[in-house]
C-alpha cells in the first residue's frame, strides 16, 4: 500500500461540520477533501494545500510566525551538521532504522527538523502542528508518498485512537497549556507495542534570566507580529558583542567578561554548543531561540520523576526516563494487548 493512502487512513475527522469555514473556492476544496477519505464527509477547509482542523490564531500564534521566518534555520540539510538528528536517535535510543516503514505521528511538527530526518529514515510520516508552522514544514518536506500535514490541536486531533507505531512529541509539550493532558492525549495514539517518545523543559534550567523574564512579560503583552520584530532588532544590536567576546575568549580577562555577559544578556548564544556553524547560521539560530524563548505563552518545567508517572498512569511499559537534550527525554511502549483508546487519569 502506498504511503499516502497508509497515512490517510489515519483520519478520523473530529470537527463539526458547522465549526468550519472553508477558505477559497469549495470545489477546490471537496476535491481536496475526498482524497483524505473523511469517513464523516466533513468539508475540511484546505489553504496552500495544508487541511486546516484549527486556527492559526492561537496561543501558538508567535510560533507560527518564528518557523515560518526561521524556515531552513534548525535543518540539517541547512546547517550541515547532524543537530536534530542526533538529538532524534538519542531520544528514540539508538539508530533511526527503527521507524522505516513504521508510521509516525510527529505532533508539534514545527518547521520539519525531525520531519525530514524521520522522512530520510523511511517512516510514514503523520505531521501536525497547530500553528501555520505547517507552511514552512510543507515547504521544507513535501514530495513524498510518506508524508502528510495538517493543522490541527493536539489535544483534537483528527487521526484514529491506536493508529500509530512511534509518537514523537519533542520541543512542544511544555508550551501547551496542561503538559500532562497533552502526554495523556498523546498516548492514545499510539498502537500496541508501539512507543511514545517525548521530552520536556526540567526545573533548575538556567536559560531564564531575570532580564528574559522581565523582556517575556513585556513581549507577551504586545501583538505576536512585533515581538518577532523586537526580538530581531535586539539581537542584531547585541550580537556584534556576542562575536567580539567568543572570538577573544582564550584571553583570561575576556573570558570573565563574557561569563559575565552570558548572564546578564537577553540573546540566546550557542558560541560554545555549535561553534563550528557558520557564523550566518549562529546568528540566525539566537535571533530563533531568543524569540522562543521569551514569546511562549506557556512554559512549563517537569522533574524525570514527574513525567514517569504521567506515562505510568497511562499504562505504558519499558518506560526509559532521563535528564538529557532541553531538559526530560523520555520514552515508552503500549503494551501489546492494550486497546491505545483509553484517555490516560490527569497528573
Amino acid at each position: 500500500m502506498e504511503g499516502g493512502m497508509m497515512l490517510s487512513e489515519a483520519l478520523c475527522c473530529l470537527v463539526h461540520r458547522e465549526e468550519l469555514v472553508v477558505d477559497g473556492d469549495a470545489r477546490r476544496v471537496d476535491a481536496t477533501t475526498r482524497t483524505l477519505a473523511c469517513p464523516q464527509g466533513c468539508r475540511i477547509p484546505v489553504r496552500d494545500g495544508i487541511p486546516r482542523f484549527a486556527s492559526s490564531e492561537s496561543y501558538a500564534a508567535a510560533f507560527g510566525r518564528q518557523w515560518n521566518s526561521f524556515r531552513r534555520t534548525q535543518m540539517d540539510s541547512f546547517t550541515g551538521r547532524p543537530i536534530s538528528r542526533e538529538r532524534l536517535e538519542r531520544c528514540l535510543g539508538g539508530s533511526l532504522d527503527v521507524v522505516k516503514d513504521r508510521t509516525v505521528l510527529e505532533a508539534g511538527c514545527g518547521a520539519g527538523r525531525f520531519t525530514e530526518q524521520l522522512l530520510a529514515a523511511g517512516a510514514q510520516v503523520f505531521a501536525c502542528d497547530l500553528s501555520s508552522a505547517v507552511e514552512a514544514n510543507r515547504e521544507n518536506c513535501a514530495g513524498s508518498e510518506r508524508y502528510f500535514v495538517c493543522q490541527a490541536d493536539l489535544l483534537r486531533l483528527p487521526v484514529r485512537p491506536g493508529y500509530f507505531d512511534f509518537v514523537i512529541c519533542l520541543g512542544v509539550i511544555q508550551h501547551t497549556p496542561d503538559p500532562e493532558e497533552t502526554i495523556n492525549r498523546l498516548a492514545t495514539y499510539v498502537k500496541p507495542e508501539g512507543w511514545l517518545v517525548v521530552d520536556h523543559y526540567r526545573y533548575g534550567a538556567k536559560d531564564m534570566t531575570r532580564i528574559r523574564q522581565w523582556l517575556r512579560s513585556v513581549l507577551l503583552g504586545m501583538p505576536s507580529r512585533w515581538s518577532l520584530v523586537l526580538v530581531r532588532g535586539m539581537v542584531a544590536a547585541l550580537w556584534p558583542l556576542h562575536r567580539a567576546l567568543w572570538w577573544h575568549r582564550h584571553r583570561p580577562w575576556v573570558a570573565a567578561c563574557r561569563r559575565r555577559w552570558l548572564q546578564h544578556s537577553p540573546v540566546l548564544d550557542y558560541h560554545d554548543s555549535y561553534g563550528a556553524l557558520p557564523a550566518s547560521v549562529l546568528y540566525a539560530w539566537a535571533a530563533l531561540d531568543t524569540h522562543d524563548a521569551l514569546t511562549d505563552v506557556y512554559k512549563h518545567k517537569r522533574t524525570a520523576g514527574e513525567i514517569r508517572s504521567v506515562l505510568q498512569r497511562c499504562g505504558l511499559v519499558g518506560i526509559e526516563v532521563s535528564y538529557g537534550g532541553n531538559g526530560v527525554e523520555a520514552r515508552a511502549r503500549r503494551p501489546a494487548r492494550s486497546a491505545g483508546s483509553t484517555v490516560c487519569s490527569g497528573a
